[in-house]
Formats: C-alpha cells, structure tokens, sequence
C-alpha cells in the first residue's frame, strides 16, 4: 500500500486529493460493499462519488458489458449505433422535456460543458447566472462558472459569470428569514441581476448542491426562477449530475421538488446512469439542441459499451423500484442520523432529500465551519468499517452519505450504528 502511494505521488499531481491519512486501494465490490487490498471489507456509502448507483458488481450491468465487449467496443458517433439510440430514447421520455433530443458525453463535466455551449449559441451571449456555492465540474468553462470557490482554481473564464442567492438555506444574509420570504428575497435578487445584466444566456443550478455539502433551497425556489427567467428569455440548465435517476427518493429529477409548471430547457446527467462506466449527457428541447451551425461528433460519447451498460442499469433501477427504495430507506436514515446527531455538540445540521444526505459539522457553540472534526470522522468511520464522503462550501466541512439505491434497512442501520460510534469517536 505504501509503494503505491509512493508511485501514486511520483507520477500525478499533487493537487490530485486522496481520502484518508493512509489512501485506500478498492479492489473489488459486491452489493453495497467494498474490499481493499488487505481483503477488509467496507460498507459503502458513497458509492464512488455518487456513481455506483445500484450496486456493485450488479449482474445485469457487467453481464450488459461484457456481451457488448464481445461484438464491438467502439465505433464513435459517425455510424449508427442502436444502444446509443435505445438510451437515448429512454432518457428523452424519462426528462419529462417535450421532442427532446440527447447528446452522450463522458463524464458530468463534459455534459454540463456542453449545455454551456448549447445556450450560449442558441443565445447568442456568454453571460451566464450560476448559485453561489455550485460546483459544475472540473473544466475550464465549468470552473468559470463554480460559485464554491474551493474547486475553482482560475477566476479566467470564457463566460461571464453572475452569481445567484438561494442554492443554501442555512447560511447567508436571508438564513434567518422563513421560506417563503427566503424564496421571495431571492426571486427579488435575481430580478434585479436581471435588470442590470444584458442577453443573459442561461442559469445553470443543482436542485441540490453536491460538492457544497447537500445544501439545496426551499421548495419552489427553482419554479420562481424559472417565471422570471422566462420572462426575460433565459433558459434554464438544470445540473441532474448527482440528483438525478431518483436518488432523492421523492422524485425522480431533483427539479421536480419545486413544482415548477415545466421542465427545464436542459438537463445534464452523469454518474449514476452509468453505476461506474462513463456516461454523461444533456437532454434539452430540440430547437436548443439543433441550434448548432457547426460541425460536431462525439469519440467516445455514446460508446457501446457505456450504452448497453446504462441501459441495464436503468432497467434494473426502474424494474426494482430504487426510487422507491431510496425515498423508504433514506427516510429511515436521516431520521435515525437526526437522532444520533443531536447528543453531538459539533453537529450544526442534518439535511438531505433520499439517499441523499448531509451532516455539517460546525466548532461548537458556533457556526464556523469544522473541517477538523469531519477529517476525523471520515477517519473514525472506516477504521469502523464504513466509507462516507465530505464536501462543503468554504471548507470540507460536510459529511457526505449516499450510498447505492439498492441500500437495505439492516445496512442503513449498520451504516448509522458506525457512523454514531465515529462522532462520538471524533
């Protein structure tokens, strides 16, 4: 292990962040668990960054691969390609988005890369409204336009980028505020931007924001947005990265929370489509999506193997209900976390829609951030035997939980029951 962390560190960058005093290499996964290479097992509950969304080792998806990587591994968007096609066709129905059209890339990043591309030509401007706190990937354009600065390592950018209240509700100048005056401050925010900002393009925004530590507005905020951006022209993108295929439990995009009278104009998908192959996307209205007047394909994007893999995947989450699933034992949890974490001082809140949840971690008696406590919980946790994650808006101060959406009860309740002895641990 400690050769490989010593190649690791001889070979890619530094700023290429690692968990864990002691980095762990995953060998191998069955279910909602993982082994490293010493053959301990972990309960996993963050799934490779949102990405295993069903299981490890799912049958379906790996039997889908293998069948796939048997005939033809790649062919590239210039040829027909019938698993591109099948996907596609599920994703435009399942966006809820009427005559829409899907574009495959290969990672979050490049979908919500795209989606930029697509509403500033469609536009004609590189003005673009973002949330404070957002994190939108790891490209140049997507760091241009990342409110939480923590991931944005440049201020250059080819957009230019105004920054929107509202993506966290706890923290800010109308924290104190109710919701419906929450809302009704930001919709007033906005409406101002708006009136000294010129042909915007678009707002891209998470219904929850993932980096940021699972921080999302009240209900109904994104549906009072899009009224005003409607009545100016700009489209709205909606970044389903993390939220996306029913992780939320009670819906199966995350924009769907806010009752809005209409989809969004674009939709970006990634991570958990795939359950760990690389698939992205961006699902939008044809006339935005037909509005390019140059030439375009895609190597990678839509590759066979990626298709026929996230065609299993969809399959199995519809056929088994995993929304459902997520909604019924997410629930449990974040209950059972409230409870644990309310004889804990340095807890500030537990938050979180299905399986996914967040837990911030504050010095307590205060509201300063405690990147301390949650380094030492991650820590805590997988000597216990569990992993989780962490994010957060100035510092990584958020623990975050989402584990596959086939989660079981009798796991949940392990999860919690480590989780509990590694607060009180840290």
């Amino acid at each position: 292990m400690k050769d490989l962390h010593s190649r690791h560190r001889a070979v890619l960058p530094d700023w290429l962040a690692l968990y864990y005093d002691t980095p762990l290499e995953l060998t191998h996964g069955e279910g909602r668990h993982v082994w490293d290479a010493e053959g301990r097992r972990y309960l996993d509950f963050f799934g490779g960054i949102l990405t295993t969304m069903t299981a490890h080792a799912l049958p379906e998806v790996t039997k889908a691969v293998a069948d796939q990587a048997g005939r033809i591994i790649h062919s590239s968007t210039l040829y027909l390609n019938r698993p591109m096609v099948d996907l596609a066709e599920r994703v435009a129905t399942l966006s809820g988005i009427p005559d829409a059209r899907v574009f495959f890339t290969t990672s979050g990043t490049e979908a919500n890369d795209t989606a930029l591309l697509l509403a500033t030509a469609h536009r004609r401007s590189n003005q673009i409204l973002a949330m404070r706190n957002s994190y939108h990937g790891r490209s140049f354009t997507a760091v241009g336009i990342t409110g939480n600065q923590t991931w944005s390592p440049t201020s250059l950018s080819p957009l230019q980028t105004l920054y929107v209240h509202g993506g966290v509700r706890t923290r800010g100048p109308y924290a104190a505020l109710s919701d419906a005056e929450f809302i009704e401050a930001c919709v007033a925010d906005l409406r101002d931007m708006l009136g000294q900002a010129r042909g915007v393009a678009a707002l891209i925004a998470e219904p929850v924001q993932g980096v940021g530590g699972f921080t999302s507005p009240p209900d109904g905020l994104y549906a009072a947005f899009r009224d005003v951006l409607a009545e100016h022209g700009v489209l709205w993108i909606a970044d389903e990265v993390q939220t996306g295929w029913g992780r939320t439990g009670d819906h199966f995009w995350g924009w769907q929370a806010h009752g809005a009278s209409g989809p969004p104009d674009l939709l970006t998908f990634a991570k958990g489509i795939g359950n760990g192959m690389s698939i992205g996307g961006v699902v939008g209205r044809a006339e935005i999506m037909n509005s390019l007047d140059a030439n375009s394909i895609s190597t990678f994007g839509g590759s066979p193997v990626t298709m026929a893999a996230g065609l299993a995947n969809l399959t199995y989450l519809l056929e088994h209900d995993l929304q459902g699933n997520a909604r019924r034992v997410g629930g449990l949890l974040i209950e059972r976390l409230r409870a644990v974490c309310a004889q804990v001082p340095f807890v500030h809140e537990v938050r979180g829609r299905g399986l996914m949840i967040g837990i911030e971690l504050v010095r307590p008696g205060t509201d300063e951030a405690n990147p301390q406590a949650a380094a030492a919980v991650l820590e805590a946790a997988r000597e216990g035997g569990l992993l989780i994650g962490k994010g957060g808006g100035h510092s990584t101060s958020v623990l975050r939980i989402a584990p596959p959406l086939s989660l079981t009860v009798t796991e949940a309740e392990e999860g919690a029951a480590i989780l509990e002895h590694a607060l009180r641990d840290a």
